[in-house]
């Protein structure tokens, strides 16, 4: 096959198979890392090459690596200048006693561990060409390792970036990051200083200079960069060109010094300014390419590199168990035994160290310097690999059992309000700002009681946060034109955001904890789903306790034709409730309510359930009407042809054809059209707390 066509077809296996596997780590609640790892040694000789071999053969051919090798250096380069750019003064700053006494052990047990662990690996897995020293002090620097941007992934989707834990934690990781980089710097010089005391010295002389000049010369220079920015008010091609000649000019100096041109890149993203906006950016620009793109290339070389079968006999195995096995007690133990003598509790300090322990790409990167340093041998560099994956593996679940994402819902919602028998609560989840006074306004209207306590939510996506910003309080930007909305109308409203990978499940959950007997939330139109219905509104349906009513604005406040569709059961009647509440809080609302009933039928006990609710509201404003029909949706779709109504409030009943189907939109005609709707599930009566129930 042709070179250039060849090359286009190892990228598109190697970002499916990285973007398939990291998907499917992600819904097992695994970082994405983890899966892009495994997919690089899927793609090997270890699995691909073994099980078609042929095909392994002619996809990866020796002679067309050397492509693979330059691009996934490339992405390398940007990947250590963006985690330069991440790291950031303020992560350190007012961290106290607990971060700096687990940051030096964090390093020091993993580092004095693996350095004695080399004691027994060097005679079996090095030779003569390899000094012990390099050997033994490279093994206790990559066992320093910490995977800081996994680490901060995992501490924003757990809603743990801005607690004590948390800020002690990213503050432990960015020292272990410059630490053991200055570690494997050391010892890069150390390997790569075969010329004699001249070589070693030029290394060690014009490093220093290089680092003050980075310190006192460079940085100073690129702020100016900053001040660009904020006069432009954005971020220019030119900037980002400058960028990126520093970083290739840092990652040449590094590497004509002897150290590695990976430090260059690293210290100049650490350099570079560090204004949020200017940070988030310069951040974005590089990040997609070089994650998406990129980084998957280095995965899919090191699974190239990394061969299992190496491991033969149950001794090498046994070995890298022992590897593994080090590396926890060093690093997790290590950190965990320090955090908790500087003062955490002992949940605390298992979680930080469990969150220490994670490697992810970062030793991936380390164990590549090594490989091609010749420090290690290919059988112990498998080793490292399959150490960095299942300590990276072992993260999510363990510190599930340590610190339970259930626990850390509770103390991110908190158990209430002192307020929480002043009457009963409604959630409001709001997705997108602009909806949020409209849905402000329809649950001010439908609210069980007048003085109800209204809760505003908005459940952030991981990507939304920033680890720099951990110090920041969570920002209610998109709640901010519903307070806004509150405030001018004299409305209380308690605000929550919070960082959510499981919307239906975390909003039910907080509205169980407040005693919230109704939730009122919008409908976005799901991707695959024809329903409207479907997606995560159906899911908060089923598994809300309390009342839901879904509106779906076409027509703002105020509501003055109301139209209740009705047939009977549950659904039926909170509709006809809630829209009676609506009637009775505004006295220009005229609602009717349009009863369909098959031919030949009696009345159902929710029918009368029905004229009962519709005897005790003003008669002046209510008009009921009594309607035969085989078919309830011709008889509203009739009713909505003849009279223009604002609202239409419906129950969630099968008759009323809105539940959720994968394909088909037929349907769906009740809900196509240009009217505003509310659709309402009657939720399990007890479910609701005694005391909420007391108060209503």
């Amino acid at each position: 096959m042709h070179g250039l066509l060849l090359f286009f077809l190892q990228l598109g296996v190697i970002i499916v198979a990285a973007r398939a596997l990291g998907a499917a780590c992600k819904r097992i609640q695994q970082p994405r890392v983890v899966g892009e790892m495994i997919a690089g040694i899927l793609l090997g000789p270890s699995f691909l090459g073994w099980l078609a071999p042929d095909l392994w053969a002619a996809l990866f051919p020796p002679a067309s690596l050397g492509a693979l090798q330059a691009l996934s250096q490339t992405g390398l380069l940007l990947f250590m200048f963006l985690i330069g750019l991440e790291l950031s003064p303020k992560l350190l700053r007012g961290r106290g006693h607990a971060a700096l006494l687990t940051s030096h052990a964090s390093i020091i047990a993993p580092f004095m561990l693996g350095s004695i662990l080399a004691l027994y690996l060097y005679p079996r897995y090095s030779d003569d060409g390899v000094s012990f020293a390099g050997f033994a002090l490279f093994m206790g620097a990559a066992m320093s390792v910490t995977a800081f941007p996994v680490l901060a992934r995992i501490l924003t989707e757990r809603n743990l970036l801005r607690t004590k834990l948390g800020a002690v934690t990213i503050a432990c990781a960015a020292v272990d990051d410059v630490s053991a980089w200055c570690l494997l710097a050391g010892v890069v010089v150390i390997v790569r200083a075969t010329g004699g005391g001249e070589a070693l010295a030029f290394t060690l002389v014009g490093s220093a200079v290089y680092v003050a000049a980075m310190l006192w010369l460079v940085r100073p220079a690129v702020a100016r960069l900053e001040t660009y920015y904020h006069n432009r008010g954005r971020l220019t091609q030119d900037v980002v060109a400058v960028a990126l000649l520093l970083l290739l000019a840092s990652a040449w100096a590094t590497e004509w010094l002897g150290i590695h041109a990976l430090f260059g890149a690293f210290l100049m993203g650490a350099v570079m300014p560090k204004e949020h906006g200017f940070v988030h950016e310069l951040t974005q620009r590089f990040e997609d390419v070089t994650l998406v793109l990129l980084l998957p290339l280095f995965f899919a070389f090191t699974g190239l590199r990394t061969q299992l079968g190496l491991l033969e006999g149950a001794g090498p195995w046994l070995d890298c168990a022992l590897v593994i096995a080090v590396a926890v007690a060093g690093k997790l133990g290590g950190s965990a035994v320090a955090a908790r003598a500087s003062g955490l509790s002992w949940r605390e300090a298992g979680a930080l160290g469990v969150l220490m322990n994670t490697r992810g790409l970062m030793e991936l990167v380390i164990l590549s310097i090594g490989l091609d340093l010749g420090v290690i041998s290919p059988i112990v560099f498998v080793m490292m690999v399959l150490m960095a994956l299942v300590t990276t593996f072992m993260t999510t679940p363990l510190l599930e059992w340590i610190y339970p994402a259930a626990l850390i819902r509770k103390e991110t919602i908190g158990e209430g309000d002192p307020a929480d028998a002043d009457g009963p609560a409604v959630l409001i989840p709001v997705a997108l700002p602009s909806s949020g006074p409209e849905l402000l306004a329809m649950a001010q209207a439908i609210a069980p009681a007048a003085g109800s306590r209204l809760y505003a939510v908005h459940c952030r996506r991981p990507d939304d946060e920033d680890p720099l910003d951990a110090d920041a309080a969570p920002a209610h930007d998109a709640l901010r034109p519903l307070l806004e909305a509150a405030a001018a109308g004299g409305a209380v409203v308690r605000p929550m955001t919070f960082v959510s990978q499981r919307f239906a499940e975390d909003v039910t959950e907080v509205a169980r904890v407040k005693g919230a007997r109704l939730i009122v939330l919008g409908w976005h139109k799901p991707v695959i789903s024809q329903s409207i219905l479907g997606g995560a509104v159906y899911e908060v349906m089923r598994r809300a306790r309390g009342d839901v009513a879904v509106y779906v604005g076409r027509r703002p406040p105020p509501w003055r034709r109301v139209l209740v569709p009705f047939t009977g059961g549950p659904h039926d009647l909170a509709a006809l409730e809630l829209a009676g509440r609506i009637a009775s809080r505004d006295p220009a609302v005229s609602l009717t309510v349009l009863q369909v009933v098959a031919p030949g039928r009696t009345a159902s006990e929710s029918a009368q359930a029905a004229a009962g609710l519709v005897a005790a509201m003003d008669p002046a404003r209510v008009t009921p009407r009594l309607v035969d029909g085989e078919a309830p949706v011709d008889v509203a779709l009739e009713e909505l042809q003849r009279t223009p109504y604002d609202l239409v409030v419906i129950g969630a009943t099968e008759a009323w054809e809105l539940e959720p189907r994968l394909l088909g939109a037929t349907h769906e005609r009740l809900a196509a059209q240009p009217v505003s709707m509310l659709i309402v599930r009657r939720g399990e009566p007890a479910a609701v707390a005694p005391k909420v129930a007391a108060a209503a």
